[in-house]
């Protein structure tokens, strides 16, 4: 078996005008805003000096273009498990606008009706951590924010509702690893929108 890899660095796409009103942005293949396209670029330069050995990427455009912007488009590979959360009858809501209609409505212990749940989401996220693990070099995942903060939670062995607990800004940065000669996993940093090992 291959050793643990060093990092897995996470990367949420840069803004959206769905993300700058709040509003649900799952299967919606909504382009970035061109504050968002600034913030991909601004992201690129603090990947840059990272020793990246693998890049995947979401098929849904806002990541993938964060990617391209970033300067790893030519090397990413797509992988579907990546996309965002299905909010089915919840896509393009706000959760004011759900909790109007369904008072206490939490996304990570309640899902979407005519979506997915939190454990659907994990089952997809489980598949992207199992081929991240599967070499020992750094990985690079661009995606979006509700299903990476399931990823991060999957990474520590903590159930997909801890992603509640995880908040993500557009164009931040957060890194998962391993310490004890890779005996187990840790969070090394988490939405980090200034450099690389800095909180913010």
């Amino acid at each position: 078996m291959s050793p643990p890899l060093q990092t897995a660095y996470l990367a949420r796409h840069g803004e959206t005008a769905w993300s700058r009103s709040g509003r649900h942005t799952g299967r919606t293949d909504v382009p970035l805003t061109a504050d968002g396209d600034a913030e991909a670029r601004r992201l690129g330069e603090r990947l840059r000096p990272l020793d990246i050995a693998r890049v995947l990427t979401s098929p849904l455009r806002r990541a993938a273009r964060t990617c391209e912007l970033a300067g790893f488009g030519a090397n990413a590979e797509v992988d579907a498990d990546l996309v965002e959360w299905d909010y089915g009858d919840y896509e393009g809501l706000r959760s004011a606008d759900i909790r109007r209609e369904r008072p206490g409505w939490q996304l990570f212990r309640d899902g979407c009706p005519g979506g997915e749940s939190a454990s659907d989401v994990a089952v997809r996220a489980d598949r992207v951590i199992a081929r991240v693990r599967e070499g020992a070099d750094s990985v690079l995942v661009f995606s979006s924010g509700h299903l990476l903060r399931v990823l991060g939670a999957r990474w520590l062995g903590l159930p997909a509702t801890a992603g509640q607990y995880f908040l993500l800004a557009t164009a931040s940065l957060s890194a998962l690893g391993y310490e004890h000669d890779g005996a187990e996993p840790v969070l090394r940093f988490w939405n980090d929108t200034g450099a690389p090992g800095r909180a913010s």
